[in-house]
């Protein structure tokens, strides 16, 4: 029976805008399972092009540069739901998403194996010097010395942030027979011999490489700075492809061209262009010894491919099934069918009696409710109902005059 019902609402009338070119698994997910109005297109939108694009949107898949504000979602009035095609959220308002019942999903998970080698190639690239004799090659020199240049096996890797990332790099890192120390401010279970140490002056003055894997948050804004920058260790490499603010770049360009540090790698910044082909400046370019990349830790094929059927498969089951799980915004529900009815959801706010008032606002009115299921976190609350299929548009209309409702749909 499952597999026969479709949500009440026409999937043609459903609109889904996906941006920033995200992969072609997004729109053929949805095309397969009879969505046709799916647009797609390339680079991110201002905020006034984003209000004008999204007044009509039920779904819309981002990457990092689009920013959904508080401005741009209450013009997003049929929103349903956000899909965030990458690893963060923090491009979304998440509290006016959360205020208005939008849920919002990422993938967290997707493309850390891509980000975790590209540690590895970058690491070898700077302890080898590869950038110097690359360039000597290019321009004609036969540059053939040791001097400066190293294994990785027997260096310390010091990892800061040992999360999804974080902690694969740990177990390529150890393969590759380096030792591998790491700094979180949460517990983090260590893999294979990796050493957990209790303070960032520490790692970094132990270490012959940190590789920085940490979410862009006030505590974290310029975590390396230039007080922290003297306790490196004299001649180590930094790399950083988690997020730009989590580095005061000024100070690390002082620290490289005065000859402290021996090497970074850097992969984002604290303004990054638009568009592909926009000019880029950095106080980074020009240094020896120094890699740049235009945030593609994550762009692999691999990587983009699992992302797009990732949080394709978590927009389509919470549009077609009220599954919430991965959202950060609705709460954690996943539900089975019941026979014989129709389903509504019902998002409201987190205050006292609502289910109370929604039991009693059906019951008077002889609305049989055949399933109920509630999950609230601190703002919101979510609830589930199974009702008889004779009864369901008139248990949806009571429903939105249910005080501090948000929003009301039937699922099918």
């Amino acid at each position: 029976m499952a597999d026969k019902k479709i949500t009440s609402y026409p999937k043609e009338k459903i609109n889904i805008l996906f941006l920033e070119n995200i992969s072609d698994v997004a729109v053929k997910y949805f095309n397969a399972a009879g969505y046709v109005n799916v647009r797609k297109l390339n680079g991110a939108l201002s905020e006034d092009q984003l209000i004008k694009e999204i007044k009509n949107v039920h779904l819309v898949g981002i990457r990092s540069k689009t920013q959904l504000t508080a401005k741009v979602l209450a013009a997003a009035e049929k929103l349903q739901a956000i899909g965030c095609f990458c690893i963060g959220v923090n491009q979304v308002d998440l509290k006016a998403a959360t205020k208005q019942g939008v849920a919002v999903f990422n993938a967290p998970y997707s493309n850390t194996r891509s980000v975790a080698e590209l540690v590895i190639g970058a690491s070898i690239i700077l302890i080898r010097k590869i950038l110097d004799k690359n360039k000597a090659a290019h321009e004609g020199i036969w540059l053939k010395d040791a001097t400066g240049s190293y294994e990785l096996r027997g260096k310390t890797l010091g990892i800061i942030g040992y999360g999804n990332i974080g902690s694969q790099l740990s177990v390529l890192a150890e393969g590759l027979g380096m030792k591998v120390i790491y700094f979180d401010t949460e517990t983090k279970l260590p893999l294979g011999n990796a050493v957990f140490v209790k303070n960032l002056k520490d790692l970094v003055s132990k270490s012959d490489i940190v590789s920085l894997h940490i979410p862009e948050l006030p505590s974290t804004k310029n975590l390396i700075n230039k007080t922290l920058l003297k306790s490196f260790k004299k001649g180590s490499i930094l790399i950083n492809y988690a997020r730009g603010e989590v580095v005061d770049i000024d100070a690390l360009a002082k620290s490289l061209s005065e000859g402290h540090l021996g090497g970074a790698a850097i992969d984002v910044f604290p303004w990054e262009p638009e568009k592909n082909g926009d000019k880029f400046t950095s106080p980074l370019q020009g240094l020896n010894n120094v890699l740049l990349s235009p945030h593609i830790g994550g762009s692999t094929q691999e990587a983009q491919h699992n992302i797009g059927d990732d949080v394709s498969a978590k927009l389509f089951n919470y549009l077609e099934k009220g599954i919430s799980y991965g959202s950060h915004t609705i709460p954690a529900l996943s539900l089975p069918p019941q026979e014989g009815t129709h389903r509504i959801l019902h998002i409201h706010n987190n205050v006292p009696g609502v289910l109370s008032e929604i039991n009693t606002t059906l019951s008077k009115n002889k609305i049989n409710i055949l399933g109920q299921y509630l999950k609230t976190n601190d703002a919101i609350g979510y609830v589930v109902l199974d009702v008889d299929k004779g009864l369901s548009k008139n248990a949806m209309e009571l429903l939105k005059k249910v005080k501090a409702t948000i929003k009301v749909r039937i699922l099918y």
